[in-house]
């Protein structure tokens, strides 16, 4: 007879399980159609995905307990008895999940943008209550507590639909800097993503005894690019000072 009850309760179990993950994954999966087809803000769309997960989830077990005999209202004066030391526990938690609601309401940052907290910088790929992961140049994967949004300055560098490249240059003294500065402008206007207006500039910060310090700027439109064109103005540069 026990084991009867053993069998019927795993399977009562598994079934309400079973049923939660499909219902869960198949929603997940039309969310994210209607977010390609309507062309739906993807953060929206992870958030609520989250919110569906997690209330369906709470509502198994809520069955799976009610199945039991477990009467909820007690259990809910047994947590009520124990609240301070479980909240005690979980405020990191609650911390987390106030933090991205601010981030959402905010909307200080979304998916796809280019992001950097307390060092470390990389692509926000998935937004969610507590956690908020980059994917770093490098390829590596960071998840970070959404508190440490609320704890440390963070830098959102696609949140402007421009950027400004700096790229620090020492020139040989015997260099005529009138000429550089015509020729490595006229060069970098030529590179595709970089924008005419404001216009490339060359500017003097020091005359050093190895040479002219001096910073190069210009302008992209292309936030998420930016490593990729200083490294192109840095190779125009390098065939300037050869000559």
């Amino acid at each position: 007879m026990q084991l009867n009850m053993i069998i019927e309760a795993l399977i009562v179990i598994g079934a309400a399980l079973s049923l939660t993950f499909i219902i869960t994954r198949w929603i997940s999966r039309l969310l994210y159609k209607s977010a390609e087809r309507w062309e739906l803000d993807l953060t929206l769309i992870q958030v609520l995905n989250d919110i569906i997960k997690y209330t369906l989830y709470i509502l198994a077990a809520a069955i799976i307990l009610k199945w039991f005999g477990i009467d909820l209202t007690g259990l809910i004066l047994s947590i009520g008895i124990v609240g301070v030391a479980v909240g005690f526990a979980a405020r990191d938690t609650l911390a987390n999940f106030i933090s991205g609601l601010f981030i959402l309401a905010d909307k200080s940052f979304k998916v796809g943008d280019v992001i950097e907290v307390s060092n470390q910088k990389g692509t926000v790929t998935k937004m969610g209550f507590r956690t908020t992961r980059i994917c770093t140049p490098d390829n590596k994967i960071i998840t970070i507590p959404n508190s440490s949004f609320s704890k440390n300055p963070y830098v959102n560098y696609t949140a402007s639909h421009k950027r400004r490249i700096d790229f620090k240059v020492n020139i040989p003294l015997e260099v005529d800097i009138k000429e550089f500065e015509e020729k490595i402008k006229e060069t970098i206007k030529k590179i595709d993503g970089i924008l005419p207006e404001p216009e490339p500039s060359l500017i003097i910060l020091e005359i050093a005894d190895t040479g002219i310090i001096a910073k190069v700027t210009a302008w992209t439109d292309k936030t998420d690019k930016v490593v990729y064109y200083k490294s192109m103005i840095g190779e125009n540069i390098k065939q300037f000072i050869k000559r």
